[in-house]
């Protein structure tokens, strides 16, 4: 599984650090941090903070829809 989160739209509403803590974390009041390889076993939670996203900015790829980049790790300070 592979994340994509526009960072642009991101509001920092932390919907997604309250439901899949693992995956996501603020940092500051408005930087987003994220794993953008998540673990197969936090799919469900990954999937409840995407639908549970205000403005829409998580995306969630199988590893059959695009190929993922090298590297790892957090990704996103805004």
């Amino acid at each position: 599984m592979r994340l994509v989160v526009d960072l642009n739209r991101c509001q920092g509403y932390a919907q997604c650090a309250f439901l899949a803590p693992d995956v996501f974390a603020m940092h500051g009041e408005e930087s987003l941090l994220y794993n953008p390889h998540a673990d197969e076993a936090r799919r469900e939670q990954v999937k409840r903070a995407a639908t549970a996203c205000p403005v829409q900015a998580i995306r969630v790829e199988d590893p059959d829809d695009a190929p993922a980049p090298a590297g790892g790790g957090l990704s996103g300070v805004r």
